[in-house]
């Protein structure tokens, strides 16, 4: 597990010790308040830890603290090119900002962003991608590879700390999985800044959160990576949803239950994808927020080991099926048009109890 100093972001700790925070980022205009508002509630509650809102005029800088003050995450402010528009939302209260200071011109304009986070302990993502990659590392590697990304990285990362700035957070993203798994590891192991982990323009829904699970996951197991957030061409909420099934399957999520389902073959005699959906949305609609879980087998083939895994187990038969809880056959024999009924209430039970 790498070991990296904590970084503060509003109410929320990364960092060495704490949980991976999950990120999204809203895909209303930050102008409208109403709307962006809204967004950031319903990613609340889907399970969001941090939230990035677009900052490209004065108009989205003046509505953060409108928006802050409506929300209960903390509120990051997303900036490119404009150094003026940093020290608006920095103004304006935002909790974290994030620039790719390869696209600032003038470090005097940076160095006024320095001094006024470090007064306001407001953190500052360094976000280094192809887009603000220097010429000169152009040159030296041809393309924004990841020796090259990271090469830019360590020297703004040096700038930082020259100036005795600390609360950072480091990205270095890329389209391409292979050269973003590699920039991460080789920045892990010359520095202690937590990392925001991402596959950047992934694509839509399918393509692109199986290449952040990937991306994504393929760090983690290795202990790199302090907050993620999975990039779609979709509906924030999914990129959320995708950011916990990923934490999950690492065992690095303990909100809610991981549920685990057969994939259905020859040998399925029960529904087991209607139940699976059923038990899903059960889990969402009484809002069970315990490490638990899950399983829904449809055959005794590998039903009952996952059965002895788990909290709670549905382990099909011909028609009927046998429950399990923790790890013991607790019923057997009920027939399918029973078995779900008799397994989400033994969820509740044993949850309330």
């Amino acid at each position: 597990m790498r070991k990296t100093h904590t970084t503060t972001i509003g109410s929320v700790k990364i960092g060495h010790g704490h949980a991976v925070a999950i990120q999204s980022m809203c895909n209303t205009k930050t102008e409208d308040v109403q709307a962006t508002v809204a967004q950031i509630l319903a990613l609340e509650k889907e399970g969001c830890d941090l939230i990035r809102v677009a900052v490209p005029t004065k108009e989205a800088s003046a509505a953060l603290p409108k928006i802050k003050s409506q929300i209960h995450i903390p509120l990051i402010a997303d900036i490119h090119f404009h150094a003026g528009l940093a020290l608006d939302a920095l103004e304006a209260g935002a909790d974290k900002i994030r620039i790719n200071p390869g696209n600032i011109d003038q470090n005097d304009l940076l160095d006024q962003i320095i001094e006024k986070a470090q007064a306001q302990n407001t953190c500052i993502r360094i976000g280094v991608n192809a887009g603000s990659l220097e010429q000169e590392l152009w040159d030296k590697y041809g393309a924004p590879t990841a020796e090259a990304m990271v090469e830019s990285t360590l020297n703004w990362l040096k700038y930082f700390q020259d100036r005795d700035f600390n609360n950072l957070v480091i990205s270095i993203k890329s389209a391409e999985v292979p050269t973003m798994i590699r920039a991460y590891e080789l920045i892990a192991d010359q520095c202690d800044i937590p990392l925001h982990l991402g596959v950047t323009a992934a694509g839509l829904l399918f393509e692109g959160s199986i290449k952040n699970a990937i991306g994504i996951g393929t760090l983690l197991h290795q202990g790199i990576g302090d907050t993620i957030r999975v990039s779609l061409t979709a509906d924030p909420i999914e990129e959320v949803k995708a950011a916990k099934e990923i934490l999950k399957s690492l065992n690095l999520y303990s909100k809610e239950p991981q549920i685990v389902s057969c994939p259905t073959c020859g040998r399925t005699e029960i529904d087991v994808i209607g139940m699976t959906k059923k038990v899903k949305e059960m889990i969402a609609r009484e809002k069970i927020q315990k490490p638990l879980r899950i399983a829904v087998m449809g055959c005794v083939v590998n039903a009952l080991g996952e059965a002895k895994e788990s909290d709670f187990a549905i382990a099909g038969g011909r028609k009927q099926g046998n429950i399990y809880y923790q790890g013991e056959l607790f019923k057997g024999n009920i027939p399918e048009d029973q078995l779900l009924d008799e397994f989400l209430k033994l969820i509740r039970e044993k949850i309330k109890a």
